[in-house]
Parts: structure tokens; sequence; C-alpha cells
């Protein structure tokens, strides 16, 4: 059975799979939600972020919107890296089914 911290590891891997390879065009497009798809990589990297703070127990802190949207795969990565360490079972669970959800919205 898989724990939730390698379900975790495994949907982000599908989701950088599936845009590791764009380019700044196809970011910039919208996903099916109406919103860029570089906007809503970048929200599901905040609300990762902002549940890792809270299982750390210290504030929550603005992730930085780098120029460069091509960056967003390894800050996804890194965040989830993070929850995974810091997040009890079911909070990385949660965090699994959202990243999920973002990637059938682009």
């Amino acid at each position: 059975m898989m724990q939730p911290g390698d379900r975790l590891t495994v949907t982000v891997g599908r989701l950088v799979g599936q845009v590791g390879h764009w380019t700044p065009s196809r970011w910039a497009a919208s996903g099916a939600s109406g919103v860029p798809r570089a906007d809503t990589v970048h929200d599901l990297v905040q609300w990762l972020a902002d549940r890792c703070a809270d299982a750390e127990g210290r504030a929550r802190l603005r992730v930085p919107r780098l120029d460069n949207d091509l960056a967003l795969p390894d800050q996804l990565r890194v965040v989830a890296a993070d929850l995974t360490r810091f997040g009890g079972p079911a909070l990385v669970d949660e965090a699994a089914e959202h990243v999920r959800a973002v990637r059938e919205q682009l």
C-alpha cells in the first residue's frame, strides 16, 4: 500500500512530467478554469507552502513569483518535499488530492 508521502511524491511527479517541458507561451495560456496555467500552478505552490508552514508551526510566507515560469516545477517539487517531511499523513494525503485536482485543470 502506498504511503501518503509516496502518493504526494508520485502525484507531483506526474504533474511535473506534464508541465516540465512547457514553453513560456504554454504557461501563459489559460487552463480549464480560465486562469493562466502559471498562475494556477503558483497558487498550488502557495497552497502547499501554507500547509507546510502550518504543520511546522511557523508563519505563512508568500512564495515568490519568479520572472521565469519555467521554474514553477522546481518550486512545486521543493514545497511538496517539505510538506512530505513535516506534514502528517492526513495533510499529505489531502495535498496529493489537491495536486491531482489541479493537474486535471491544466
